[in-house]
Formats: C-alpha cells, sequence, structure tokens
C-alpha cells in the first residue's frame, strides 16, 4: 500500500473560499484566523455559515514549541470544526517586510511538523489590524498583558473577518452575474 503524504496547502484566497462553497453544507467547515506575532498568535473563528469572525484565544509562541502549536491546532480543528486558516501576513509592495518572512517561517514550521496534513491555508493582508485595536483599547487602560492578549485576538477577528467580507461579496457578485 502506497501511502501518500499531504502536507498543508496554500491556496490563493478566492480559490479556498470557492473550495469550500462546493463542500456541502454539512461538511463544510469553519474559518480559523490567525495574528502571528513574536511572542503570540491571536486566534480568531468563524460562525458556521462563514460570515462573521469572533475571538477565540491566544497561543503563547516560541522558538522550540511548534510541535506543541501544531498539537493545539489538531485539537481546535477538531473541536471546532475548522476547514482552513487564514494567515494574517503584512504586505509592503515597496521591500521585503520582516514581518512576512516571520510569519511564513512559522507556518513553513507548521507545515514540517505533519501533523496538519491536508489542512488548507491562505494569507490575508493584515496591515494595521494590529494598530486598529490598539487604538480602540487605549481609552480602556487594560494592563499591559491584558492589552497585549486582547490586540492579539482581536488582530485575528480584523484579518478574518476582512477575508469573510472580501470573500462573501465576490461571491454575491459572482452569483448576481
Amino acid at each position: 500500500m502506497l501511502l501518500i503524504k499531504l502536507r498543508m496547502k496554500h491556496m490563493k484566497p478566492l480559490s479556498l473560499y470557492q473550495k469550500l462553497l462546493k463542500t456541502p453544507a454539512v461538511e463544510r467547515g469553519r474559518l480559523l484566523g490567525l495574528d502571528v506575532g513574536d511572542k503570540y498568535v491571536g486566534l480568531a473563528v468563524s460562525d458556521f455559515n462563514n460570515k462573521v469572525a469572533s475571538p477565540l484565544s491566544v497561543l503563547v509562541r516560541k522558538k522550540n514549541n511548534i510541535g506543541l502549536m501544531a498539537i493545539d491546532f489538531e485539537f481546535l480543528i477538531s473541536k471546532l470544526s475548522l476547514s482552513a486558516f487564514i494567515v494574517g501576513c503584512p504586505y509592503d509592495r515597496q521591500r521585503n517586510c520582516p514581518e512576512a518572512t516571520q510569519v511564513k517561517v512559522f507556518i513553513d514550521g507548521l507545515c514540517k511538523t505533519g501533523k496538519l496534513e491536508g489542512v488548507q491555508y491562505t494569507f490575508w493582508d493584515e496591515c494595521f489590524t494590529s494598530k486598529n485595536v490598539d487604538l480602540l483599547l487605549e481609552p480602556l487602560k487594560f494592563s499591559t498583558v491584558e492589552a497585549k492578549t486582547i490586540n492579539d485576538k482581536f488582530a485575528a477577528v480584523g484579518i478574518l473577518q476582512g477575508y469573510l467580507d472580501y470573500v462573501n461579496r465576490n461571491v454575491e457578485t459572482e452569483q448576481s452575474q
């Protein structure tokens, strides 16, 4: 018997969603938004209709815990019926962005664990998501640690909601034509 290992699969944003829509609604699954930072990965999850993003949690990120994070993602995939990841990635069309490299290294690390075989993912522009959340939280006077974890979760919400709004708008436009 020949075993073929499926790696995590990168897809273009609209292609990922169009493929998801071809899946029967009962099997469709939800999407997980990721805001990858130096120390934390903020998580947000979509509703079952993939229209609205909600904050989920924050995972601590260290260079030596990528295997543990992959196990956490396996658990979340099972528990929340996840079908794909929407990964925030800063796009700077003028130059290479070190933060974008960091995000891609993180995803490569997850891929190399072999624990998330067959999981589809796409990158989505996350420019200013953290800054926007910072501006909203500033008047609330949270402690530094509280503000950071809230920021990471809600930045993930901004990434995922931006993606959901885009793909749903495009699907509606295609269906009306």
